[in-house]
């Protein structure tokens, strides 16, 4: 693990969200989801510490399969499944996302957020569509425009850190490229990214700056620039949540 990486897991390690989501807002997108099987077959990929996992074992009845590259973040979501009562209903796969060698059409739900960016949204959709059985469901957030114009300053910015960034009418032609129906777009509140995922990560950084090491430093340098482009630019780009079905 490089330095850079190992100082970014630290910044997020013990955190509820490894990036921006809301409960309420999740829970919305499940009650706009197709009937699924009675028994259904759900993987979170990109799981991270898990809010997704707990909600989708909760809500569902079903055993969900957690898919993450981290053990330090799947280890935070074994203990909180044991702590909800929850441990039946949670499969954790330490595993790359992108390169799964599970048998074709073997989900009804997959579900991924904040996480898709790692391959691209079309990278992660490509790896993904085998995965789903036909109309199989999936629920993919993903970075993206909400205008035709981004300031300049903003454009430069995600262009550089995220150049494959696109407005929703360009990833809902990449979805369709891949073998999917768009159901709905939907963007996620900047509640969801101020109260629920900021906040918190800037405690964290209070806390690790005095002993931080020169690559921590990096990462949280960084991760300022990132909030101070939000709270400047907030209503231009954020999450989109696609819902979509394999065709």
């Amino acid at each position: 693990m490089d330095d850079l990486r190992a100082a970014l897991i630290e910044l997020h390690a013990g955190l509820d969200r490894q990036g921006p989501g809301d409960e309420a807002f999740s829970r919305r997108m499940l009650s706009l989801l197709p009937r699924l099987p009675a028994h259904p077959r759900i993987a979170d990929l990109g799981c991270g510490s898990g809010a997704g996992v707990l909600l989708l074992a909760e809500w569902s009845g079903a055993r969900v399969t957690a898919v993450d590259s981290c053990d330090a973040f799947l280890a935070q979501l074994r203990r909180d499944a044991q702590a909800c009562g929850l441990a039946d209903r949670v499969r954790i796969v330490e595993a790359d996302m992108g390169a799964l060698d599970w048998p074709e059409a073997s989900l009804d739900l997959l579900w991924s957020e904040g996480a898709a960016y790692n391959l691209t949204f079309a990278g992660a959709l490509e790896a993904w569509r085998p995965l789903l059985d036909t109309g199989g469901v999936a629920v993919v957030s993903e970075l993206s425009w909400f205008t035709d114009n981004p300031p300049a300053p903003l454009r430069a910015y995600w262009e550089a850190a995220y150049p494959a960034i696109g407005s929703e009418a360009e990833n809902a032609a990449r979805a369709a490229e891949r073998g999917f129906e768009m159901l709905g777009i939907h963007r996620l509140p900047e509640a969801a990214w101020t109260r629920n995922y900021y906040g918190p990560l800037l405690e964290r950084i209070e806390t690790l700056r005095p002993t931080a090491s020169e690559a921590l430093l990096q990462v949280i340098r960084e991760t300022e620039e990132e909030i101070r482009m939000f709270r400047e630019y907030a209503g231009k780009y954020g999450y989109a949540f696609y819902l979509m079905r394999a065709v």
